[in-house]
């Protein structure tokens, strides 16, 4: 098996994992939580998005949480948007890390952006287009490209060219999501093979969901083709509120634990991420789904 000295971890807890909780947890606790991120060594934490309060009501503090956050040297803070008004809105946060989230199944990206596929790499061309002409970074994630939960199977030319239309407007790198978990390692090598064959390898990162409990497996058939970034969120928080039935994020306690123990450096101290965890737990009302959180807790408490 191929080991890599050196994976980027993408910290997407207090977006990703907070916009499906059914708690709403305050500004301060957010800035709280996020900062708990940065001190523990992560070097990329998806603040927030600025989507519609509407349809996300946990996002509709986002100018106030990314100006309340410490903002550490070296770690890199986006922000999601979908259209060019939202990227207006970051930029006037001080946002300069942004990204975009296109679909690979028609359904899908109807139900969550009210958009085809096509419409949607309109929009998010002018928003790269802009984006890249105030000096901010884009980053593009693709959802449902290992199964859609209103289609099933997913072509994968149809994954990579979407991927490749991403790449070509601007965004530095893909981040090939499984929105359901449906995900599984006899299926990862597939997907990567016609994602790269269209994309740079080191413009592709993964985002896996444990919905199945099969993401750390996907996680290591992935590092032996050379993929090195991968999304994962504090606690095993997440979900999508558009993909029915889809559960939490790959916990970063839990990836962190394997990774570290491939002899894996990722530059994040585990048992800070651990902390930050939970001190958000009281917030949304239940304990972290990660494995490694609750082994390492009840050690604690013993």
């Amino acid at each position: 098996m191929k080991i890599p000295s050196y994976v980027t971890v993408v910290e997407v807890g207090p977006r990703d994992g907070l916009q499906n909780e059914s708690a709403r947890v305050s500004t301060a606790d957010k800035i709280a939580f996020i900062d708990r991120l940065s001190a523990a060594g992560c070097p990329v934490v998806e603040v927030s998005a600025f989507v519609s309060p509407t349809w996300v009501p946990q996002m509709a503090d986002a100018a106030e949480v990314f100006a309340g956050i410490t903002k550490m040297s070296g770690t890199r803070y986006p922000a999601l948007v979908p259209n060019p008004a939202g990227l207006e809105r970051a930029h006037a946060a001080g946002v300069t890390d942004v990204a975009i989230f296109a679909a690979s199944s028609e359904t899908f990206s109807r139900k969550n952006i009210n958009q085809s596929i096509a419409e949607s790499l309109e929009t998010y061309r002018a928003v790269c287009d802009r984006a890249l002409a105030l000096g901010m970074r884009v980053r593009a994630y693709l959802s449902t490209a290992f199964g859609c939960p209103f289609e099933g199977r997913v072509d994968t030319t149809r994954v990579a060219e979407v991927a490749e239309a991403l790449i070509g407007m601007g965004a530095f790198e893909v981040a090939v999501s499984d929105t359901i978990g449906i995900a599984h390692p006899g299926q990862v090598p597939q997907v990567i093979a016609a994602v790269a064959a269209r994309v740079p390898l080191d413009c592709i990162a993964l985002h896996f969901h444990d919905t199945r409990g099969t993401a750390l497996a996907n996680v290591l058939a992935a590092l032996d083709l050379g993929v090195t970034t991968f999304d994962s969120s504090a606690g095993g928080l997440g979900g999508c509120p558009y993909a029915p039935g889809a559960t939490g994020n790959l916990a970063t306690e839990d990836l962190l634990y394997m990774l570290h123990g491939l002899g894996i450096q990722t530059g994040i101290d585990l048992n800070a991420v651990v902390e930050a965890s939970a001190s958000l737990a009281s917030h949304v009302g239940h304990e972290p789904a990660s494995r490694y959180y609750r082994a390492a807790r009840t050690t604690a408490r013993s």
